[in-house]
């Protein structure tokens, strides 16, 4: 029993068990480098994210907005806001041609949502890699338990001697390739919800910044809640606190 131990499954393993090792291996490496990268990512993103509609609404004009925003190519928020800014300039010099009968508050939602889907696409590549290898990891793993219980058994009837320290020794090595693969799965998986969820925050800031630069384009000013909505809304919790 000494001689048994991951040494030996692979010492001892064919072709496919060690292959099978592989796989998982490299599906481990592949997830783990998604997982970091992207994470670090959603942390420069939430950055980004935090205080800047504030900063930006608070600014004196849209070039100084923009100067609150940074100067980073990467940053979802201003290159959103310069496609605002890009759509209205075009739709106003435009001249009154067929292609340009879509008035301006369509032609800048047309714009910004096609903005916002290509931060979108940029912020989910790579997870399709996690929900791939958390959902075939374990079946990989069963695959090389499978394997290797069938030579494990195929060995202990070419030998004639089949009591339990013979059984239980080789199948439990077999068995290690389902942990291998549990291993690789569930990482994958949590990193998967942790940075979909990360994610939504972000694009629900995204969509509502949207919405306040075509209101900003359109009218001339960003979308204010109403004094009768917010007198309901203060009448609402005074009731609530009477109560």
């Amino acid at each position: 029993m000494q001689d048994l131990g991951l040494s030996h499954l692979w010492s001892q393993g064919d072709f496919v068990m060690r292959a099978t090792a592989i796989i998982l291996l490299v599906m481990s490496l592949l997830s783990w480098i998604v997982i970091l990268t992207k994470a670090w990512d959603l942390v420069r993103l939430k950055k980004m994210a935090n205080g800047a509609e504030k900063r930006f609404w608070h600014s004196d004009d849209f070039d100084h907005a923009l100067e609150t925003l940074g100067a980073s190519e990467a940053n979802p928020f201003r290159t959103l806001a310069l496609t605002g800014k890009e759509a209205a300039q075009h739709h106003r010099a435009s001249q009154p041609q067929l292609h340009d009968q879509l008035d301006i508050s369509d032609w800048l939602t047309r714009s910004l949502k096609s903005s916002i889907d290509e931060a979108v696409s940029r912020m989910q590549s790579g997870l399709a890699v996690l929900a791939s290898v958390g959902s075939t990891a374990p079946f990989v793993g069963l695959f090389g338990t499978v394997w290797g219980i069938y030579h494990a058994l195929i060995g202990i009837g070419a030998s004639g001697v089949p009591t339990i320290d013979k059984v239980a020794g080789p199948v439990g090595e077999a068995l290690i390739m389902t942990a291998f693969g549990l291993a690789v799965a569930i990482p994958a998986v949590l990193g998967y919800n942790a940075l979909s969820r990360g994610n939504k925050g972000v694009i629900s800031k995204l969509n509502r910044f949207a919405h306040d630069l075509h209101a900003y384009f359109v009218t001339g000013a960003r979308v204010r809640p109403s004094s009768s909505v917010r007198q309901a809304d203060d009448a609402s919790v005074r009731l609530a606190v009477k109560n």
